[in-house]
């Protein structure tokens, strides 16, 4: 096995855990949480019927605060239940019929099953790590799919992901439809700058196993998602967390919410009106926590910039314009934009 899986150095007696987990005191949870006090970001009814306020909350939420939780979507909670307990009973699976669908060393996709995502950054000799393991599959369009990542195990694992994924549509169509409309556009601009029917949705299951020293870890360092947009539903272990006015605080929980992330190519095509929101995870010492994000994706070779209708002599372009896998080989690789 070439990579030592976290959910198997978890299961290790030790009691402590290796270095390379170890965060600096700039950025262990124990020390920079705000605790006692959750975030409360914004909540917003998705059915709301005045969709003139429905506008106003989305637009205000993306610029404000760059995450937010949206309740009575029209994602059944029995379609949420079912994706939960499929990617639950894969992660249960013994190791070596998980490492049937591992992400191939020299793979440019990050799809499969996987631990290290990020270059992470070394402090002396030592690279640091996430106290994570992680799957992704493209559950849509049907063109991008590729099964060879799909668990055959769970068996009702396809069919969950895929209703999933049909429930989400509408939800996309709806929230890109009020981006748009909350920066003065015509309903359709966000989706077409955006790809179109070619947008992708990118599902990833991240694992976060039990962990002997939460104060020192972190399950995902803090970043923002490369993603035009990011809908995200997690288990019901506190994890989350988003850094407001400098300091780190837990996300409320909130159940079948969907939590959005305004992810960086949002922040580019807006032209810095909505924010890409900058977020972490933490984990537990006695539970699993998982998230299930899906991150809304143009192709590789789709090209993103400001969108010209925002850009004036008063508003210049505050972003360069490129393709969308140059954006992300620069951000994996840690290379200035």
């Amino acid at each position: 096995m070439g990579v030592e899986r976290v959910e198997v150095i978890a299961t290790k007696p030790e009691g402590t855990i290796p270095d390379e987990f170890i965060r600096s005191e700039i950025e262990q949870p124990g020390i920079t949480t705000v605790h006692g006090k959750v975030l409360e970001v914004p909540t917003i009814d998705f059915s709301d019927p005045d969709e003139q306020k429905l506008i106003r909350q989305i637009a205000e939420a993306s610029s404000n605060w760059g995450m937010y939780q949206i309740v009575n979507h029209d994602i059944p909670s029995e379609a949420i239940r079912k994706l939960q307990a499929v990617g639950n009973e894969f992660f249960e699976l013994p190791q070596e019929e998980k490492e049937a669908y591992a992400k191939p060393l020299d793979s440019d996709s990050m799809e499969g099953y996987g631990t290290k995502l990020f270059k992470e950054f070394s402090e002396g000799n030592v690279t640091k790590k996430g106290w994570v393991d992680h799957m992704f599959n493209k559950i849509w369009p049907p063109s991008v799919i590729n099964y060879q990542f799909w668990p055959k195990n769970p068996p009702s694992y396809r069919e969950a992901n895929e209703e999933y994924a049909k429930h989400m549509h509408k939800v996309v169509e709806k929230l890109f439809r009020l981006l748009s409309l909350g920066l003065g556009l015509e309903g359709q601009e966000l989706k077409k700058a955006s790809g179109g029917d070619d947008l992708i949705y990118l599902l990833k299951i991240n694992y976060y196993p039990p962990c002997p020293r939460p104060d020192l870890a972190l399950g995902v360092v803090a970043h923002t998602d490369m993603s035009i947009v990011t809908i995200l539903v997690p288990n019901d272990v506190q994890g989350l967390q988003a850094s407001r006015d400098g300091h780190w605080y837990d996300v409320r929980y909130i159940p079948n919410a969907l939590v959005i992330h305004i992810g960086d190519q949002m922040e580019v095509m807006s032209n810095g009106k909505y924010k890409s929101v900058l977020h972490r995870t933490t984990v537990n010492k006695d539970k699993t926590r998982i998230s299930w994000p899906v991150f809304l994706e143009p192709p590789a070779d789709h090209v993103i910039g400001p969108l010209p209708q925002l850009v004036s002599q008063e508003n210049p372009p505050k972003y360069k314009t490129k393709t969308y896998g140059e954006y992300v080989y620069c951000k994996l690789n840690k290379i200035s934009q």
